[in-house]
């Protein structure tokens, strides 16, 4: 017995809502009716998807197996049902880019504001995310035409370099490294302060444990949060020293921004999972034309690359966050 559209849409839903009556409630139809639909995609999958009376829901092994697929199938669905829309002129043109929080408010905005000059037609979707891993998730789920940020070790798609961006300290008004002259800062200055630091699943944490630790100390905790908007401003606010990606960091915050020595770097790329149509060829030249890897108004410092990069974390789990 082969699979449905209708199954693969009722699996995925069941997942995502969390039970079976909140899923039934989302399809609109009954309990018993999406019951039966989920038993015969198992049937036609060889086996139990779902743990009966697990609350909330969790998958199977053989659930988790086939969960990523049906969300891709159902994004291609989604996709060719787009494209026959604007052949026939009934819908916008949509480009969905994933990338993280950190990089939609730093390096994209002066590239989406060329690209809206250039393409006002075009309805742009961001889906936002908190680590790497996240963007790949949703690269392979189908969630997304193209991902913007650390490229993946692994990818086997298309991968275009944007460049590296550069990390700096930002400090309080009266810390007293903001009275000293000089635009860097050695890291082990700061082995003795409390900073400003992320929680999981922020990629962000990862970076400060990692040019902590290669400075020899791990960094004490004022502060934890998980939005970096947030601890830019808690940073500013005088909790502790933060790290940030310098394009984040506004202009009036110049006069508190060091750069750390050693530099801390990271590589941001942009991939999507094959060869790019002409709208994703487009964006993909604005892109890499106008996006902002380090501001004008902060300082840089010249160098190789360094060796801290963003490790995405493993996934565990049946329900992709």
């Amino acid at each position: 017995m082969a699979m449905t559209l209708r199954q693969l849409q009722y699996l995925v839903t069941i997942v995502d809502s969390g039970s079976f009556t909140r899923a039934a409630e989302r399809l609109h139809v009954s309990q018993p009716a999406l019951s039966r639909q989920l038993q015969s995609l198992e049937r036609s999958c060889g086996g139990p998807l779902i743990e009966r009376g697990a609350r909330p829901v969790l998958l199977t092994p053989l659930g988790r197996a086939v969960l990523p697929h049906a969300r891709a199938t159902l994004a291609e669905v989604d996709r060719a049902n787009s494209a026959a829309q604007r052949v026939s002129g009934s819908r916008r043109p949509e480009l969905r880019v994933a990338t993280l929080y950190s990089v939609s408010f730093g390096v994209l905005p002066p590239a989406l504001a060329a690209w809206r000059r250039e393409r006002s037609d075009v309805l742009l979707s961001l889906v936002e995310q908190l680590h790497a891993g996240d963007l790949q998730e949703a690269m392979t789920d189908g969630g997304a035409d193209v991902a913007i940020g650390p490229p993946p070790a692994d990818w086997t798609g298309p991968v275009y370099p944007l460049g590296s961006e550069e990390f700096v300290v930002v400090l309080g008004a009266d810390d007293p490294l903001v009275h000293r002259s000089g635009s860097q800062v050695r890291l082990t200055e700061l082995a003795g302060r409390e900073w400003v630091h992320y929680t999981a699943p922020n990629g962000l944490a990862r970076i400060l444990d990692c040019a902590c630790a290669n400075a020899g100390f791990e960094p004490r905790v004022a502060v934890q949060t998980q939005q970096t908007a947030t601890a830019l401003q808690l940073a500013a606010a005088g909790l502790g020293p933060a790290l940030f990606p310098a394009n984040i960091v506004p202009a009036e915050l110049t006069s508190r921004v060091r750069i750390p020595d050693p530099p801390v770097r990271r590589m941001l790329a942009a991939y999507t999972r094959g060869h790019p149509d002409a709208l994703t060829a487009a964006f993909l030249d604005t892109l890499t034309r106008y996006a902002c890897l380090v501001p004008p108004h902060l300082p840089t410092v010249g160098g190789a690359l360094g060796n801290v990069v963003e490790i995405p974390l493993q996934r565990t789990g049946n329900v992709p966050g």
